[in-house]
């Protein structure tokens, strides 16, 4: 099959700010946000977040200042980042994972003048970390507000009022009416700074510009082809540039309802299904293995799901497999990074991405409208189709660079293109392979292992749940091949058992030859594991 993008090209607006009035006008009384029980119309969240920009105005909040949102998946993270955008702020996302020396961080970095907090993480972290901040005015917020029923997942949760902080609904209620002025925005001015995971160094701000969010969003928007009468299910935390995006900015794209829950549980997200119907999703793929997992897991219930997309980690064709088995529902792989603002390879819709046979490698797409990616070997040369080198991108949707760091930048886009540091390749119809981050590459007796080919392995295993491979000391061969391993419930299988799995389906130098079982792995908050924690791990019983 020879790869095709879809025939349309985006009709994005001018800036992310045009993009949130034209939803908000769109659904002005239809639902924009569900969360849990409740519904937000789109007259809901303008008026919400006209007075919250009024309120933020008053303290001193102007075009070009950050405005950081310490939050999880609740009403007033749109909210806030619509207020933001209003003013000509740029909106800072925060994981809410963070901790003192963390959020000090990102706050310092970005200059932020502004905070929005949830209460608790205002009382455990954020007051503490003020003092040596620009932020000059502090916002809290509660996962209760908006609510007249009390989802189980909340059920332990209480208000915790602030006297250090000002309070959301009341600043809300007091700018009831008021409009902020308006500014002009241009499609070149930085929309929001989504901080990067910070594993090759302290976390980075990267600018992603009005533009790069429209066209970002439109091309989540229209690649699956979504409309006015889909349901967006956003089980990606809005904090992360796939939530932002795929989350967030594809709802306002296509004027379509997202439907928020807090933080992804896999029981709560098996309700909202069955309650909301979505029509539309993307999520790490060990959210989907969760749900498959999920007591009352009903496959029925995913009839409704028109599109199922996956990014974030290399899929294993056999978990992908699985999931279409046993819902029905064709699972669509991604590629992009904060730097590409999401999306840089999508799967066509309908399409099933071919595997590497040599490889096993299930294809992340081909590019998506505009866009460019190349393969580039150690010395910077242009590889052709089939070899393996670094993945280089460049199109709309790729951020000029990092938040005041122009050393940082001119080493990750030296040219303008971005230097991504993962290894993959493009086959001879344009599809695109990711093999693995160039930092997990093992050297085993001089030969080069990608710990996401042993995995894949491992996860044709039945009794194998989740797999992650590193790198380990050897005598012998410098390097050799560790597996972690998490088993199914019920399943029955020994480190031998896994390993001599491995050796009869790959070369000698790359099946484990030490696998370890586990009851969970290392996760980041978007649900990627994390090789590097395993890595700390093995160096530190080393």
């Amino acid at each position: 099959m020879h790869a095709r993008s879809p025939a349309s090209l985006p009709s994005g607006v001018a800036t992310a700010l045009d993009m949130a009035r034209t939803a908000c006008l769109r659904r002005l009384d239809e639902p924009l946000i569900h969360y849990f029980g409740t519904t937000l119309t789109g007259r809901d969240v303008a008026t919400a977040s006209d007075a919250l920009a009024s309120a933020l105005a008053a303290r001193g909040v102007g075009q070009g200042d950050r405005v950081a949102l310490y939050l999880q998946n609740i009403p007033q993270f749109p909210i806030g980042v619509i207020a933001a955008w209003k003013l000509g702020a740029i909106a800072v996302p925060v994981n809410p994972m963070l901790r003192e020396r963390e959020l000090a961080h990102v706050l310092a970095d970005s200059g932020a003048t502004a905070i929005i907090s949830l209460e608790h993480l205002h009382e455990d972290v954020t007051r503490h970390v003020l003092a040596g901040t620009a932020v000059r005015t502090a916002i809290t917020t509660s996962p209760l507000d908006h609510l007249d029923e009390r989802p189980g997942m909340l059920a332990d949760v209480e208000r915790r009022p602030q006297d250090s902080a000002e309070d959301f609904a009341e600043l809300v209620a007091a700018h009831a009416g008021e409009h902020p002025e308006r500014v002009h925005v241009r499609s070149g001015d930085v929309a929001s700074l989504v901080y990067t995971s910070g594993t090759t160094g302290p976390p980075k701000g990267a600018m992603n510009l009005h533009r790069n969010v429209t066209f970002a969003s439109t091309v989540w928007r229209d690649w699956p082809q979504l409309g006015e009468d889909d349901v967006n299910l956003v089980i990606a935390p809005l904090f992360h540039i796939t939530g932002l995006i795929g989350g967030l900015g594809v709802s306002l794209a296509a004027s379509a309802p997202l439907v928020l829950a807090y933080r992804f549980d896999p029981a709560t997200t098996l309700e909202l299904v069955a309650r909301r119907r979505p029509t539309f999703t993307v999520a790490a793929i060990t959210a989907y293995q969760a749900l498959m997992r999920a007591p009352g897991f009903d496959a029925t219930d995913f009839g409704c799901l028109r599109a199922a997309y996956t990014g974030g980690a290399p899929v294993a064709p056999a978990v992908a497999v699985a999931w279409r088995d046993a819902t029905g529902v064709r699972l669509h792989n991604a590629y992009g990074l904060t730097e590409t603002t999401s999306p840089l390879t999508l799967t066509p819709l309908g399409a099933d991405g071919p595997v590497d046979p040599a490889s096993g490698a299930l294809s992340v797409g081909v590019p998506v409208y505009d866009s460019r990616v190349e393969i580039l070997g150690d010395d910077g040369a242009a590889l052709p189709s089939g070899e393996v080198g670094e993945i280089v991108a460049s199109g709309p949707q790729v951020v000029p660079g990092y938040w005041r760091k122009p050393d940082e930048t001119a080493t990750a886009l030296p040219d303008g293109r971005l230097r991504t540091g993962d290894v993959g390749y493009v086959d001879g119809d344009g599809w695109v392979y990711l093999v693995d981050r160039r930092k997990d590459l093992i050297i085993a007796s001089g030969y080069k292992v990608w710990p996401r080919e042993v995995e894949d392995v491992l996860y044709t295993h039945p009794a194998v749940r989740e797999a992650a491979v590193v790198g380990i000391p050897d005598e012998y061969r410098g390097e050799t091949v560790k597996a972690y391993v998490c088993l199914r419930p019920g399943a029955g299988a020994t480190p031998d058992d896994l390993i001599a799995h491995c050796r009869e389906r790959m070369a000698a130098y790359k099946y484990p030859r030490k696998v370890e079982l586990v009851d969970e792995l290392p996760k980041s908050a978007t649900g990627k594991i994390l090789r590097r924690a395993l890595r700390e791990r093995t160096a530190t019983e080393a």
